[in-house]
């Protein structure tokens, strides 16, 4: 029987009508609570951060480079346009010239952000953060639906903890704000068969401006099969769609830009660089957005990018491989959805650089979390946990205090014990982010597997000419 014929057999009764909006009512009022933080938080912090749109400023000054004609992956031509436009004291711009000179986003997202960059500084940075902070909610709102149809209280708890987690999108204008929101939003349209087109246009615009954080969700999606691996290809095209005339106007402007990017991003990787993830990069010495991939903590067992690369790759390969083959045996199932994607929104995070920014992918558990909830198991409790543990520990927050109360340990700690210490207080978020995606992609296997039987048992009811002869009631075999 199936689950509309036996809602129709046996209709809710008013009781559990009444009971079912107030969970809804409840989980809808915690994750306006999280919207509200988030929001206020975040447009109050930029009015008086020092850091304020520090990572929206690179965004705008390269596309408004490539409006004026120069090679935005010139780190000369770059830098003079900075120093040369605007009314803000030199002195200002002299703080944050390292975070806008070296351009390494793909060629796409400078062009997606010409539109802003031709207004002037004071209303493009109005606008972008609105448009974040607005598309953001959407997504959360989105993901808190999806969740809902299991256990609406529980996805509204860890929204609403996700959203308080995140105002430093707002304060500092990261592009992984819109590129994550645009991913979840995409999930949500191509999951619900709604809006699709719209969905497909998310994800092929996040895929153009942040591959590394939308990469895995769209592998999933042409894995899927069907109509999921369509949207996949269209998603695609529109990549590059939006990617070919972008490389062809950086390539008109600058010749040399490949070679160009490789040295601005060996640059701000070095030993001691911004992004550097050992114990002698920008995070040691600053309580900025910390880096979350994998090497920032394997580095403070062996500070050398030729160990902890490998090191990080092996094991996330590992985990993508197994990932990877049981997509592909098993069948597409709403009910393992929300668990595959809940492993690649950690996955996507620990081989590659990524900030604490990025890490709001993991916002993609929800949906999974509430569908183990809802089954009133150890399982459940399990998946709250460490869910949890990833929306409060992924915290800009978090991460700063950790920082700050630990920072002794960076120099007193050694031996084996040292590191380890020095690992849970500092790092914290790439171990986590490791945790959620083992364990989710554990409840993965296990579910595809038993999906996987009971797909065999129905095929074999369905074909009962193609099974072994069994013994009837009357003696005949």
């Amino acid at each position: 029987m199936t689950q509309a014929k036996y809602d129709e057999l046996n209709p809710p009764s008013e009781k559990t009508k009444a009971g079912a909006a107030k969970s809804r009512f409840d989980g809808l009022l915690l994750l306006l609570m999280g919207a509200i933080v988030f929001a206020v938080f975040g447009f109050a912090l930029e009015h008086h951060s020092h850091i304020a749109m520090a990572d929206f400023k690179p965004l705008f000054y390269g596309a408004r480079c490539m409006l004026s004609g120069c090679d935005v992956y010139s780190q000369e031509q770059l830098q003079r346009l900075y120093f040369a436009e605007g009314d803000e004291p030199q002195s200002e711009k002299l703080k944050l010239r390292n975070n806008v000179v070296w351009s390494y986003y793909p060629p796409a997202a400078y062009m997606l952000a010409t539109p802003l960059a031709a207004l002037p500084w004071s209303l493009a940075h109005i606008l972008w953060m609105t448009l974040t902070a607005a598309t953001f909610l959407l997504a959360a709102f989105l993901m808190w639906e999806l969740g809902s149809r299991s256990a609406p209280k529980v996805a509204g708890l860890l929204i609403g903890l996700f959203l308080v987690s995140q105002e430093l999108l707002i304060e500092v204008g990261n592009a992984a704000g819109m590129v994550v929101a645009l991913c979840l939003i995409a999930v949500w349209c191509i999951l619900r068969k709604r809006f699709e087109l719209a969905g497909v246009v998310c994800l092929g615009v996040a895929l153009a401006v942040k591959p590394h954080d939308a990469g895995l969700v769209w592998l999933y999606f042409l894995l899927a099969g069907g109509v999921f691996r369509k949207r996949a290809l269209q998603a695609l095209i529109c990549t590059v769609v939006l990617t070919v005339p972008a490389i062809l106007w950086v390539h008109h402007l600058g010749p040399n830009w490949m070679p160009e990017l490789h040295h601005n991003l060996a640059i701000t990787s070095a030993r001691g660089a911004i992004n550097d993830p050992g114990p002698t990069g920008f995070d040691a010495r600053s309580y900025g957005a910390n880096t979350v991939n994998l090497q920032s903590a394997i580095s403070l067992f062996s500070d050398d990018s030729q160990v902890y690369n490998p090191v990080s790759f092996a094991i996330c390969g590992s985990l993508l491989v197994v990932w990877v083959v049981i997509g592909v045996r098993s069948r597409f199932s709403p009910s393992l959805a929300p668990l595959a994607l809940a492993v690649v929104s950690a996955l996507s995070i620990l081989p590659v650089y990524h900030r604490q920014h990025d890490a709001s992918l993991v916002m993609l558990t929800v949906p999974a979390c509430a569908l183990l909830w809802s089954e009133k198991r150890w399982l459940g409790r399990c998946a709250l946990f460490i869910t949890a543990c990833g929306a409060i520990f992924l915290s800009h927050l978090s991460l700063l205090y950790l920082a700050i109360a630990s920072a002794p340990i960076w120099t007193a700690a050694s031996g084996l014990s040292g590191k380890l210490l020095t690992v849970l207080l500092c790092r914290p978020a790439p171990l986590i982010l490791l945790a959620i995606a083992i364990f989710y992609l554990w409840v993965y296997a296990r579910r595809s597997s038993g999906s996987a039987q009971s797909h065999q048992t129905a095929a074999s009811l369905a074909h009962p000419i193609s099974t072994p002869p069994t013994i009837t009631f009357d003696g005949v075999g």
